[in-house]
């Protein structure tokens, strides 16, 4: 990636009140930095992106007709899904992986990313976002789109895929409930992961906005092919639809934060 933007804006009808995200979309890093001294083979790992998720977002984008917005640089450059006060924002150690490239890492280089890659990307987010309130004319609907490995530090993890929330849980709720449905799925409600992350995406955009919003995330093994990315597609794209088209949750209501611990990352 050479002077490419650092965001990409999928388009779609704003009027439907409607907006898709994908922080950890891409594994993409400017030519600049290299491979941030790590083995290339590091970016095909979940610690470089999430696995499934561009081309999910891609496909659900489409199928709703719906806007999205996704990262187009890999969260072990900067990671968009964290508050700039967050620990982890800049990785040095991830999943057993070090990397030379951040550490040490300047003030000078730390303000050159956050400049470069993550406000950019988070002032795309905030304008699209104005766009679908300004067009649909209602308080929008965020979902945001990631991915998990299925197994974490040898231990499996037996959920198929989770809704992660705060304390808002207006969308999270109705996901949980129509993903459960046909009982061949096991979904988590705010596990492996607890959605309450001050300063993360959909704190900085939806919660204290009193956006209704969610978090999904599928476990990677289930999307890492076509035709998985097609099967969830295919299952998330109905369900989304009808809790769009529900006019009581196209409102604002403030739900404070829980604020949850500093997660590890890449997992």
């Amino acid at each position: 990636m050479t002077d490419a933007p650092s965001y990409e804006i999928i388009a779609g009808d704003t009027t439907k009140g409607l907006l898709l995200l994908a922080d950890h979309a891409t594994n993409i890093v400017p030519d600049t930095y290299g491979s941030l001294g790590l083995d290339p083979a590091s970016f095909s790992r979940h610690i470089a992106y999430d696995i499934g998720v561009e081309p999910l977002t891609r496909k659900l984008a489409a199928s709703l007709g719906v806007p999205a917005v996704m990262s187009r640089f890999s969260r072990l450059l900067i990671d968009p899904n964290r508050g700039e006060d967050d620990p982890t924002l800049i990785m040095k150690l991830s999943d057993g992986a070090i990397i030379p490239g951040n550490h040490p890492l300047s003030d000078t280089e730390r303000e050159h990313r956050l400049q470069t890659f993550y406000r950019p990307y988070h002032n795309a987010i905030a304008r699209t976002l104005a766009e679908v309130a300004n067009a649909s004319a209602v308080a929008p609907i965020v979902i945001s789109l990631h991915s998990y490995t299925p197994v974490w530090k040898g231990v499996p993890r037996p959920w198929h895929a989770a809704v992660l929330w705060d304390n808002d849980a207006r969308i999270a709720h109705p996901l949980i409930e129509g993903l459960s449905a046909g009982g061949d799925l096991l979904i988590g409600d705010n596990e492996p992961y607890d959605g309450a992350l001050a300063g993360d995406t959909m704190y900085r955009h939806c919660l204290i906005a009193g956006i209704a919003h969610a978090l999904i995330e599928v476990r990677q093994d289930l999307i890492g092919h076509e035709a998985g990315v097609d099967e969830w597609t295919g299952r998330l794209a109905p369900l989304l639809s009808a809790i769009n088209d529900r006019a009581d949750l196209h409102s604002y209501s403030i739900h404070p934060s829980r604020t949850g611990p500093y997660p590890e990352q890449g997992v």
